[in-house]
């Protein structure tokens, strides 16, 4: 097995273990074998890798993104995580993002015109740009899930 291979098994034994095995087993409907199965780092076992609706109902039950943190940076990429739980309080639907969405637009142009104003964004203005930015695009995000629900 290749490190990327090993360095996932560990995280996800790692994820399995957060959770508790036998939770684990309630989350996913898989036995502790098969979960076991997932994080062996035996040879008969190296192709075994958890799937990907597995992986997401127990980063759930973690709280936390062990897996999807591995391969992001197996790929190179980099994860701000947010502790806030988007679509876990569906009361409003879309019609509550859209609010949500007004908001932070507002937000962000008060802060941009605050920046703005002497003619020039500093490093801690653009910081903050980035920060209500980024919020704004998890509000989008929500309503995107709100609206793939609703699709259904």
């Amino acid at each position: 097995m290749d490190a990327a291979g090993n360095y996932l098994k560990k995280h996800t034994e790692a994820l399995v273990k957060a959770v508790g095995v036998e939770a684990a087993c309630e989350v996913t409907g898989k036995s502790k074998a098969t979960l076991g199965r997932y994080y062996s780092d035996h040879d008969e076992h190296a192709d075994r890798f958890m799937p990907v609706d597995a992986v997401a109902a127990l980063e759930a039950a973690a709280g936390y993104p062990h897996l999807t943190q591995a391969l992001a940076e197996l790929s190179g990429a980099h994860l701000d995580y947010d502790e806030r739980r988007p679509n876990d309080n569906t009361v409003g639907g879309v019609n509550a993002d859209v609010i949500a969405l007004s908001q932070r637009f507002a937000m962000l142009m008060a802060e941009y015109q605050q920046s703005i104003a002497d003619g020039k964004i500093t490093v801690n203005e653009a910081k903050r740009l980035l920060k209500e930015t980024t919020m704004l695009q998890q509000v989008l995000v929500d309503m995107k899930l709100h609206l793939e629900d609703e699709s259904v």
